[in-house]
């Protein structure tokens, strides 16, 4: 029998594979998570993450410079603070280490998208994402701190902020508190289905703010970043951020998670961002270090099943490396 359908005619060379290649990565796609730390002239490699450095501002704003040589568009800015007490005070302090690299970047490479974490683990002494009251992390409480933390990235110059830390109505809240300050251009990129997952442990060696050891504080992040057996409760929460003024949602993590970008992506008529996160960055680093597989085959794959999912956008940590190969 004669067969009427062959799909390898499709597969034959390489010529006609990216004829029909169905998901595309470009440069374009991605954004670098960047570390800050004080001082001049570091450019300290974290242990935790290989290929990943913790940058004072001056060496930050060369890596802004590179990546928009390579085609990277934005970055997303974490700071390390040594200053932390029990409400994360020194997050919203104008001449912090976030608020003055915001500044610097924005003067040297003005055509960069600046992104900022908006959370308060690394400012408290607790590593909580927010306040600690009787023991527990108070939402509206947390809300206050955080609205102050996101307009003062936005008076440093800022171009979007991005919300965390997962209390319930805070993307509301940091949009009032944006447009009545006079920054309505300032987009929100919202952490909105925000995992309390396993993959995190890299990031919060990079930064020192893993929940500490205290005496009547929970020692996981479980009462506010969501439980990975849920989907439906995701879309709950896209919608919520959106209805709040989020311009951009986001899946966190994403390997794990791909059903959730996509069921997001068939829901929700907005972008959406997905976060390879350190964990993930990880796992491929070691496998390739063994040599159980190549490692920038995997690094592709990942990044393309990431975006085959649905995500329009994607941090990674790998961004660079991948934005150069692409060309």
């Amino acid at each position: 029998m004669e067969l009427t359908h062959r799909p390898r005619r499709l597969r034959r060379t390489e010529a006609i594979r990216t004829l029909v290649r169905e998901t595309l990565l470009h440069p374009g796609d991605f954004i670098q998570p960047l570390f800050v730390i004080d001082g001049t002239g570091v450019r300290e490699p974290i242990d935790s993450m290989p290929g990943q450095f913790r940058l004072s501002i001056d060496e930050l704003v060369k890596e802004c410079k590179a990546l928009t040589e390579v085609g990277v568009p934005a970055v997303n800015l974490f700071g390390y603070s040594d200053e932390k007490d029990a409400q994360g005070l020194a997050s919203y302090r104008a001449d912090g280490l976030i608020q003055c690299a915001i500044a610097e970047i924005k003067a040297h490479v003005p055509d960069i998208c600046v992104q900022t974490d908006v959370a308060l683990d690394p400012y408290t002494d607790h590593g909580h994402d927010g306040v600690l009251v009787d023991g527990e992390i108070a939402n509206d409480e947390s809300i206050a701190v955080l609205v102050r933390m996101a307009v003062s990235h936005a008076e440093a110059g800022v171009d979007q902020v991005a919300p965390s830390d997962m209390m319930d109505g805070r993307v509301g809240a940091i949009r009032v508190a944006l447009d009545d300050s006079g920054f309505d251009d300032v987009g929100i990129l919202a952490y909105s289905a925000k995992y309390a997952s396993c993959f995190y442990g890299p990031f919060r060696g990079a930064l020192k703010s893993a929940p500490r050891e205290l005496e009547n504080v929970p020692k996981d992040k479980k009462t506010y970043q969501m439980d990975p057996a849920n989907v439906e409760e995701a879309l709950k929460e896209i919608a919520l951020d959106i209805q709040e003024g989020a311009d951009i949602v986001m899946v966190k993590p994403a390997l794990a998670y791909l059903d959730v970008i996509t069921r997001a992506r068939q829901a929700f008529d907005v972008p959406i961002a997905a976060y390879n996160v350190s964990g993930e960055y990880g796992m491929v680093l070691a496998a390739a270090e063994k040599s159980w597989v190549d490692k920038e085959t995997a690094m592709f794959e990942v990044l393309t099943s990431i975006k085959r999912a649905g995500a329009d956008m994607i941090l990674t940590y790998f961004a660079k490396e991948a934005a150069e190969i692409l060309g």
